[in-house]
């Protein structure tokens, strides 16, 4: 099961349809939501959809109007939320989590992700990131890290056009969560096999 965070601008329903029309095959049901710009809507949202669906994984893609390739978000952090959301809100405390970590890895290995779907040569350039920008994608990734115990990724993608259409970036996305799902699966196999020895 995965869950995607689509970007708030006039793109959004481009990548969100093109990503639903070419689906994750029979065997994963996928879940689509759009999540506000808004801290507290993140607070609000994030557990509940957890706590309704109880998924495997939890991808969310936001928009990165300075990114230039697709980018695989490796973590995310607790502090230094300062900017004003939608709703000209901040949370008093700057942070997500009031005692958090203050960095939450994601349990799917980015790495190993990005070097296998551009093996695939789907023309999108893939590119791994520690920092997604202590705004609400970074707000949301640490909020669904510390919810899911590390079992969320976070993708950002750059602005429709500039330079992937919206067929380009939702084959990348396909494959994105098509390979963290396989990590995943596999990650656990390993898991299970040190425990049965």
């Amino acid at each position: 099961m995965a869950n995607c965070k689509l970007p708030q601008n006039t793109d959004r329903a481009g990548r969100r349809q093109e990503l639903e029309k070419l689906g994750l095959g029979d065997d994963v049901d996928l879940y689509v939501y759009e999540i506000p710009v808004e801290y507290q809507a993140v607070q609000r949202l994030i557990p509940a959809l957890w706590k309704k669906h109880s998924p495997q994984l939890v991808v969310h893609v936001g928009l990165s109007g300075m990114a230039t390739t697709v980018t695989l978000e490796k973590c995310g952090h607790n502090v230094g939320y300062r900017g004003l959301d939608n709703c000209r809100f901040c949370p008093g405390s700057h942070c997500c989590v009031e005692g958090g970590p203050e960095c939450i890895d994601s349990v799917i290995d980015m790495d190993q992700v990005c070097k296998r779907v551009s093996d695939l040569d789907l023309e999108v350039l893939v590119t791994i990131s520690k920092d997604a920008g202590r705004y609400l994608c970074d707000f949301t990734y640490y909020t669904s890290l510390y919810q899911s115990h590390g079992r969320s990724a976070f993708v950002h993608v750059p602005p429709l056009g500039k330079p992937y259409s919206a067929e380009q970036l939702g084959r990348a996305l396909q494959a994105i969560i098509e390979e963290m799902l396989n990590v995943l699966e596999h990650s656990e196999s390993d898991i299970n096999c040190d425990h049965e020895h």
